[in-house]
């Protein structure tokens, strides 16, 4: 039927065999295993029905009674209602028990919300700042300092106010799942139809909906005439699903087809719906991931601020009885220029540039915060239904099986005939949609008859005349079972077993099978009988994968993030479609969630089965909000994407959760980031984005603590050595003019890293002090030579106040504080170019931007030291000699700096690493341990306890492929555990095991391309975690073979 003017000559009828003996045995039923949902019996109450209160606590309660699985005769005595449904008052009784039919949204009081995000460590010293500038200076004749008041409070109500706004968007999910829900019903009340707002349905209500409308409520149906249900958005399964009488109907799900009667069993929150809502926000930490990193970051601040205030407290007032506004002078200039004051706001900007850039691939992120997260999420949970697939059925052509003399083409086009171009359900609308142009589905013929599908004959069937050839002729399409009984032509043994055959491996592979038959009409009648139906092939249906979704896969995977599916559907489909993505098909059923590893598993818990599983199916709201709970539990940071209000709880748990586009308004207002595109590569250029990001936040944290260190040990020790009393408001100026250079760290050139980033505090403290230290140095010698030595005039002929040669007679010069002041604001901020790059400064090239920012604020600091002789403040302009001097000097200080981070790489930071690492083999030496990239170890390649004992096998079978990211960390046990039918030794203790991996390196390899090599590496529990490092970086690993002996 390619051509539908060629002819098909169809089989020959089937030939009777004769009767040779009439007790021959009767020929066996075949079971053709079609694909679909294996239905439970229905229970009964587990308790005596006379006990059940009418209340939610009893209803609701499932180990007493399950009120979506029990017969509907005893859903009518629980809920003490029958067809007639309830009367009037007897509603109103039970809506002041039950509640609306809605869901609540708690408020929250925003002045209080506001002032909460003035309560953090950052936060408590800029208050304290305030406060110390505008009460406490107030003595001796002198007015308080309202100019670095007003500076804090300024900077102060800005980082609050960002704060707020993005918190106050929290309740978006609750509210588009309200609006989600029906706002109308139909309710038999007082023995009457009428229609009332579904806010007040009760449970033990008689509802009616018909094709189109919203259920209003979770119910069990009375009655069902041809009813096909959508419930893709709350449970995530790709077909609309046929109910019958006795099944459940989820609230906000949508009638597709025919119409139904039902008693409503639960309203408001106890709902299936209702359920995904309360997850919404449920055990959410409100302090976000980088609300955490700065809390901590400025309780080191603090910290270091603390010490050195009580140490200038004491040798200040106690030591050199300075006078009380004196000495505040010196604990206020460290107090605001230890705290990183803009902290907050340049990363706030960092982000929002972040975010506008995202917006050019499509992506609009609605919580900025998510981006600096989204850096080191190491694990990414994807629905799959509309999100890794199109939720759109298709005709496999690749696997279409014919059984006669015609085509998979003519199969699809004959089924195209039996189909409805108008009005089309589902399954209709893909096998016309596989004609690629819908009108050839009535090209060539005359449309003489048509049945659609009904639920009692579950098939279509067309009636039409052949234009070409005036031949009448009838073609059929439906479930397996029905249309091969109707087959009388080719009907044979040997069909019948391949076609049994076919619809299981089918159903194995989650691929919903369709049968085709077609017979020719003699005569005119398009009523009457043909010549035998024919069975002519078989068309497998699925959800096919988006485009780009594999692409997507890949790059993601070769970024450190492993890829997991959690999807509603069921697992047979969840599997194909992981087959088909390379995600792997080691998945499980919802239920192991619940019940947990078997006890002759190989996994010791559900948290390691959950880690090296490959996706969930037939999971619920629920579900998905506990796996993405469980893996942050075990140290990762998780992305979530979805589409579906059932998606909701899971995507507002996770750290990052993506809508992609055509999500449902709940999924969207539970979603950090938005996709406004059809696909999901906009996902892999934002983790690529969100890294770079997480490189300019890392490189501006490192510059603010080591500011904050060089600040406050400089200035203490210049106190204490020679009672050197810096200006306050001069102190001010350097903050200001650093941190409106530092913003333009937000479009820096950087490098993402290949694997996921995470927030080593440690090394970046361990930094920032090396560099504070070093800093210091700087400015004390500047100081010392200054005070103690005439060597500036000297060798330079320059003079301080009243041309003094040194400031041995005034340690407080003011021309001094002045030379102070310009080195001061030089060399800290030349410092960002030393910890924005990993190599040598200059080897780096910074963004215009940073460069042109720089150049102006060292302007500004030149005229201001060239001519500022400000009368509030103690300083003096200087001469150009001394500009230039200070210069030099920095420039002379500035080259060193690189040496400095050479030698903390050497030292410090490979000591830290050493030891983190040595940590966790502590923590993980009772068993054997394999590699993980979790957040804040992928650097350093994290080692976790492997799920079960080692796997033994000798696998010579065909090459596997293993992708690795450039320069990471694997273990021989992590290859090893990817292959799936190695043996288990229960109890590797007393053996020492030696691990050969034979690999080639097939690309980006400084050894010869195809060179096989082989790695022996003793295992037990006695040594410690074994990392290898692949130090030729390769990209992709083939693996030949597996061999472990002991």
């Amino acid at each position: 039927m390619s051509d539908n003017n060629v002819e098909k000559e169809a089989g020959p009828p089937q030939e009777s065999s004769p009767v040779v003996d009439s007790q021959e045995p009767e020929k066996r039923k075949r079971e053709y295993k079609d694909f679909g949902h294996e239905e439970e019996g229905p229970t009964h109450a587990k308790v005596d029905m006379e006990k059940i209160q009418l209340k939610a606590e009893d209803l609701y309660d499932k180990e007493k009674v399950d009120l979506e699985t029990i017969v509907v005769d005893d859903v009518f005595k629980l809920l003490q209602t029958d067809e007639n449904g309830l009367t009037t008052e007897e509603a109103q009784r039970r809506l002041e028990i039950f509640g609306p039919n809605r869901l609540e949204a708690e408020e929250q009081n925003p002045f209080l919300q506001f002032l909460s995000f003035m309560w953090n460590p950052l936060s408590w010293v800029m208050e304290a700042a305030a406060l110390v500038a505008i009460a406490l200076s107030n003595g001796e004749g002198r007015a308080p300092d309202w100019e670095d008041f007003v500076g804090i409070v300024l900077l102060l109500f800005i980082n609050s106010a960002i704060g707020f706004y993005e918190e106050r968007n929290a309740g978006n999910a609750v509210k588009a799942l309200m609006d989600s829900l029906a706002p109308k019903a139909k309710v038999k009340r007082d023995g009457k139809w009428q229609e009332i707002e579904s806010a007040e349905l009760v449970p033990g209500d008689m509802i009616s909906f018909k094709i189109g409308d919203i259920v209003p409520a979770d119910s069990r149906l009375t009655e069902a005439i041809n009813v096909s249900i959508d419930q893709a958005a709350l449970t995530g399964e790709s077909l609309p699903q046929s109910k019958k009488t006795g099944d459940q109907c989820f609230s906000g799900s949508t009638c597709k087809q025919g119409e139904a009667e039902g008693v409503v069993i639960s309203t408001g929150p106890n709902t299936f719906f209702g359920r995904a809502a309360s997850l919404v926000g449920q055990d959410d930490d409100t302090t976000g991931h980088l609300q955490k990193i700065l809390a901590q970051i400025g309780s080191f601040c603090l910290v270091a601020i603390g010490i050195f205030v009580i140490a200038e407290i004491f040798v200040l007032y106690a030591g050199f009885r300075y006078r009380y506004r004196r000495g505040l002078d010196n604990i206020l200039v460290l107090l605001i220029g230890g705290i990183p004051i803009a902290m907050p706001t340049v990363l706030s900007v960092t982000l929002a540039v972040g975010a506008q850039q995202l917006a050019k691939y499509k992506a609009i992120v609605t919580r900025i915060t998510a981006i600096e997260e989204l850096a080191a999420v190491t694990i990414l949970c994807s629905d799959k239904t509309g999100t890794l697939t199109t939720n759109k059925l298709t005709i496999d052509r690749n696997t279409v099986r014919t059984y006669g003399p015609f085509s998979a083409e003519d199969v699809i086009l004959l089924a195209a005939y039996a189909s409805r171009t108008e009005n089309q359900d589902a399954i209709d609308q893909c096998v016309v949609g596989a004609l690629g142009d819908t009108a050839r589905a009535r090209a060539g013929i005359k449309l003489l008859d048509f049945k659609p599908f009904n639920p009692v004959d579950k098939r279509t069937e067309i009636t039409y005349r052949e234009e070409a050839t005036g031949k009448l002729k009838r073609v059929t399409k439906g479930m397996t079972g029905i249309i091969i009984e109707l087959c009388t032509r080719n009907k044979t043994e040997e069909i019948e077993n391949r076609l049994e055959a076919d619809v299981e491996e089918f159903a194995q592979r989650g691929l919903r099978a369709l049968a085709v038959a077609y017979e020719e009409v003699d005569g005119d009648d398009p009523e009457g009988e043909g010549n035998g139906f024919e069975l002519i092939g078989l068309l497998a249906i699925f959800d096919p994968p988006r485009e780009d979704t594999k692409q997507t896969i890949d790059d993601a995977m070769a970024l450190g993030v492993k890829v997991k599916m959690v999807t509603g559907d069921q697992l047979a489909i969840a599997k194909e479609t992981g087959r088909r993505l390379g995600l792997g098909d080691h998945m499980y059923p919802a239920k192991v969630l619940k019940e947990g590893p078997s006890p002759d598993s190989k996994f010791r818990s559900l948290d390691d089965m959950i880690l090296d599983a490959d996706g969930f199916a037939g999971v619920f709201p629920e579900h998905k909000y506990e796996i993405v709970k469980r893996l942050q539990g075990l140290g990762h940071l998780c992305a979530m994407t979805g589409d579906g209000a059932n998606d909701a709880p899971a995507l507002s748990r996770a750290n990052v959760g993506i809508a992609v586009e055509g999500a449902t308004d709940a999924a969207r207002g539970a979603a950090d980031i938005v996709l406004t595109e059809p696909g999901l590569s906009t996902i892999v250029h934002a983790i690529r984005g969100s890294r770079i990001i997480f490189q300019r936040m890392r490189n501006y944290s490192i510059y603010a603590c080591a500011v904050t260190i060089r600040i406050v040990v400089c200035f203490a020790i210049l106190a204490f050595a020679f009672k050197f009393d810096f200006p306050p408001f001069m102190i001010l100026i350097v903050a200001l003019l650093n941190d409106g250079t530092i913003m333009t760290l937000s479009v820096d050139r950087v490098l993402p890293s290949s694997t996921p980033d995470s927030w080593d505090l440690a090394e970046i403290f361990a930094y920032a002090v090396a560099y504070g230290i070093y800093l210091t140095l700087s400015t004390i010698a500047l100081v010392a030579i200054a005070i103690r030595t005439t060597w500036f005039f000297d060798a330079f002929g320059v003079t301080l106040t009243n041309g003094a040669t040194s400031a041995a007679g005034n340690h407080n010069d003011p021309q001094l504080h002045m030379v102070v002041y310009l080195q001061v604001a030089i060399i800290s901020q030349a410092l960002i170019f030393i910890t924005r790059s990993h190599s040598f400064f200059f080897m780096e090239r910074p963004s215009f931007a940073l460069m042109f920012a720089f150049g102006l604020a060292q302007l500004v600091s030149s005229i201001i030291a060239a001519y500022g002789d400000w009368g509030f403040t103690q300083i003096h302009s200087i001469s150009g000699g001394w500009i230039g001097i200070v210069w030099v000097w920095n420039i002379v200080w500035f080259l060193p700096l690189d040496l400095v981070k050479f030698g903390m790489k050497a030292t410090i930071i490979k000591y830290l690493r050493e030891r983190h690492i040595k940590a966790l083999a502590k923590e993980t030496a009772e068993g054997i341990v394999c590699p993980s990239f979790v957040a804040q170890h992928a650097r350093l390649g994290l080692v976790k306890r492997c799920p079960s004992g080692l796997r033994s096998c000798n696998d010579s079978a065909a090459s596997r492929q293993h992708a690795l990211a450039p320069r990471s960390l694997v273990t021989p046990l992590e290859l090893l555990r990817q292959h799936r039918q190695c043996s288990v030794i229960d109890d590797p203790a007393p053996y020492a095991f030696t691990f050969s991996l034979n690999f080639m390196i097939s690309q980006d390899s400084m050894q010869q391309p195809g060179v096989q090599h082989s790695l022996f590496v003793p295992l037990s529990r006695n040594f410690p975690p074994l990392v290898v490092a692949y130090t030729w970086i390769p990209t992709r690993l083939s693996v030949s073979a597996f061999t472990v002996s002991c």
